[in-house]
């Protein structure tokens, strides 16, 4: 069955197997581990991760192919909804192993499906997932570049990120107008290994502080942050500095501070 892909889904379907082998062979899953796999449109990824992987979830919403997963694929438990609805505790909670994600990722869903990943944390152990290439880029950024900015912040402080290898847009049918890569996430680090469980602050109040701080990059913290911190900053903090500047642990500090003076 040939599916056309649909602009509102944001579907380009991958037909490079290199490119596919590559993906599939960067995640580190054991035979008996859960996998789920978002968006598996016609099946490219689907067909090689269920002749490694029994204890395979897919989460489409297209009808059209979810009836060719079910065809290429019995033995894959699909989930007609999208990923952004998974109970990704539950998942985790009934798998036999760890639980992987995986998936191509569809463009206009990307940050969505990246926060709730990250916010998730544990159960899952590594998520292996192509996105925009400028993405990408913004989540491996160090402090005082362009693209450093909320997602780097998040995904430095609660995981570990690396971006993989690039993908040309000349792999994918239609080709997108923008190149890809391909990023490994795990939740948790040195710092912080159980991902948001471990920080000193609940993870609502560290999210509020960095997005405060990046809405108005280009402005001094303490004008940026003037609504939250008033004139009040730690000890030895200097506000003069703007959003770009500081570390990514140093917005966990800021958030504790602000949360044991409230």
């Amino acid at each position: 069955m040939h599916i056309r892909p649909k602009k509102s889904l944001g579907q380009h379907f991958l037909k490079d197997g290199n490119i596919i082998r590559r993906i599939v062979g960067s995640l580190h899953a054991a035979s008996e581990d859960r996998v789920v796999e978002i968006g598996p449109g016609t099946g490219a990824l689907t067909v090689p991760l269920s002749e490694r992987y029994p204890d395979l979830h897919v989460f489409e919403v297209d009808d059209r192919a979810i009836e060719v997963i079910a065809r290429k694929c019995p033995g894959v438990t699909i989930h007609p909804v999208s990923f952004l609805d998974a109970d990704l505790a539950a998942l985790g909670t009934g798998a036999g192993g760890n639980l992987f994600v995986i998936g191509n990722l569809p463009y206009f869903l990307t940050s969505p499906i990246l926060f709730q990943i990250m916010d998730q944390g544990p159960p899952f152990s590594q998520a292996v997932l192509m996105i925009q290439k400028e993405v990408a880029e913004r989540l491996v950024a160090r402090p005082r570049t362009k693209e450093y900015g909320i997602l780097s912040v998040q995904a430095q402080v609660l995981g570990r990120v690396e971006l993989l290898f690039p993908v040309s847009r000349h792999v994918f049918r239609p080709p997108p107008k923008v190149e890809s890569a391909v990023i490994s996430y795990r939740p948790g680090n040195e710092r912080f290994p159980g991902s948001a469980a471990d920080l000193p602050v609940p993870l609502d109040r560290f999210k509020l502080v960095v997005r405060t701080a990046f809405q108005q990059r280009r402005k001094r913290l303490s004008n940026a942050l003037k609504g939250l911190f008033e004139d009040s900053y730690p000890d030895g903090f200097d506000a003069s500095r703007r959003a770009e500047e500081l570390e990514p642990e140093e917005f966990v500090h800021l958030a504790k501070w602000l949360e044991v003076k409230r």
